[in-house]
């Protein structure tokens, strides 16, 4: 038999454990990502201001220093570099000193390899992961979420069975996002999603907690807060989102 003097202590204890969560989801998102910016302003001005040649600066800009001072400089050098780039001279320039990376061994090889990435990353007219899809990894009826990234191409596509048209999909680790495996897979094989790539990274990041759509149905419950904590309290389940008109 439940003891009457318990319940409103473990009433009580309930209120406050819910109250934690919520506290705990809305403060561990901003804290989270207010550290990792002061984590990233304090790396770059770590890297980039030693480097400044501290005799040729006027004395204001020697005795200015304040967080976030290196990422203003590096972002205004790589805007001149890149003003730079685009005119004859920073053409010519670049072209030179490519040649000389060319005619290093080890050196050429990493240099080109970044600068492929760089290209397929920032520029604005690449096409590489635009679609989300599935395939099955690691055996037969196993399916993960990748990213399709190109048609099999150049050699690779020479080695390939021919008949069948073969892309390239990359494999995301979870919960880094930035590691995984790059497969070729028959196109029939592979089943594109219509989920947006920012969704299937989420889901990928997440470890599958976070699936598309939980955001919308989240903002469409009308389930206020204080309805929320009592249903809490009570030990009752969330009450389902009402339809429109209801």
């Amino acid at each position: 038999m439940q003891d009457p003097e318990r319940t409103p202590f473990r009433a009580i204890l309930a209120g406050l454990r819910a109250s934690f969560l919520t506290g705990l989801i809305v403060v561990a998102p901003a804290v989270l990502t207010i550290w990792l910016l002061f984590a990233a302003v304090e790396f770059i001005d770590n890297r980039v201001l030693p480097l400044l040649p501290r005799r040729l600066l006027p004395d204001f800009l020697t005795a200015l220093s304040f967080p976030g001072m290196g990422v203003i400089i590096f972002l205004l050098f790589t805007l001149a570099v890149g003003w730079f780039a685009k005119g004859f001279f920073g053409r010519q320039l670049i072209d030179w000193s490519e040649r000389i990376v060319a005619r290093m061994p080890v050196v050429r090889s990493v240099y080109r390899a970044l600068k492929q990435i760089a290209e397929t990353v920032f520029t604005s007219n690449s096409n590489s992961f635009q679609r989300a899809c599935l395939v099955e990894y690691p055996r037969r009826g196993i399916w993960a979420i990748a990213f399709h990234a190109s048609d099999a191409r150049g050699e690779v596509a020479g080695h390939l069975p021919a008949g069948e048209r073969h892309i390239a999909v990359f494999l995301p680790t979870t919960p880094n996002p930035t590691s995984g495996f790059l497969l070729f897979v028959p196109e029939s094989d592979v089943r594109f999603l219509d989920m947006s790539v920012e969704d299937a990274a989420k889901l990928v990041i997440s470890a599958g907690l976070v699936a598309p759509g939980d955001e919308e149905a989240r903002r469409n419950q009308r389930q206020s807060p204080a309805t929320a904590l009592r249903n809490a309290i009570q030990g009752q389940p969330p009450q389902p989102p009402q339809p429109p008109g209801a």
